[in-house]
Parts: C-alpha cells; sequence; structure tokens
C-alpha cells in the first residue's frame, strides 16, 4: 500500500527486491539483467535494506558498468505495512532505477575448467571417489 507521493508511472522493467542475502548476490542479478537487455532495472527496498540497496547500485555502477549505467529519477515514499503484532506501521522505501547509458562492456572470460563435474560447497572439484 504506497501513497502516491513517490510520483510517476510504475516502471515496466525487471525489479530486484533487496532483502538479506550478500550485497554481491544483488549485484549479480542486476548485471544479469542489464546484460540480457533489461531496462530499466528498478532496485527497490523497504526499511533496513535501503542502504544495501545504494551499495547495490554503487558496486554495478563504479565496479562492474564504470561508465556504462545511468541512475533514473529515484522513487521514495513511505508504505502502511501491518506488524506481526497485527499493527499498522509505516516504513520507508526506495525505488532505483538504472539503465544503459550506452554499449554495456563486453562480459569476462568464462571461469575456466569449463564446470565439467560436481563441486564441493566451496567451488573446488571434489577429489575422485568422494561422497556427495
Amino acid at each position: 500500500m504506497a501513497s502516491a507521493r513517490g510520483g510517476g508511472p510504475p516502471s515496466a522493467g525487471p525489479t530486484v527486491y533487496i532483502g538479506p542475502r550478500p550485497t554481491m548476490h544483488y549485484v549479480f542479478e542486476v548485471v544479469a539483467q542489464l546484460y540480457s537487455g533489461a531496462s530499466p532495472v528498478v532496485v527497490k527496498a523497504r526499511g533496513l535494506a535501503i542502504g544495501k540497496a545504494v551499495d547495490v547500485v554503487e558496486v554495478v555502477r563504479h565496479k562492474f558498468l564504470a561508465g556504462s549505467v545511468e541512475v533514473g529519477p529515484i522513487r521514495i515514499d513511505t508504505e502502511n505495512l501491518v506488524n506481526r503484532t497485527g499493527r499498522e506501521t509505516r516504513v520507508s522505501s526506495i525505488a532505483i532505477p538504472l539503465s544503459p547509458s550506452g554499449p554495456l562492456p563486453p562480459r569476462g572470460p568464462e571461469p575456466a575448467g569449463g564446470g565439467g563435474g560436481p563441486t564441493s560447497p566451496r567451488g573446488s572439484p571434489r577429489p575422485a571417489g568422494a561422497p556427495s
């Protein structure tokens, strides 16, 4: 239940909702969406996740796609939610659209090894005969 103060129509592109996962998870999701041709990709967050949403956008802009992405009009709002105790509460929210400002840089090389075979939880190949 968002109020209409944020202004503007909702974006037509895909949305990445920020939650408890590590920041880089969301960075990779945004970059993948942009490389797939989606535009704009909207990064959305509420409450304490707003800071992480800003971090995600800044990492995408300055580390992964430097000079190739522009930030659209940022919308901030207050949403009315019902908390666990049944009480209505107000929570701040943010929506940050990202669009390519030109051609995206070429993707990096694929990892060596070609992904042929099972890996351990840490990503290294399992020794022969090791249990799954």
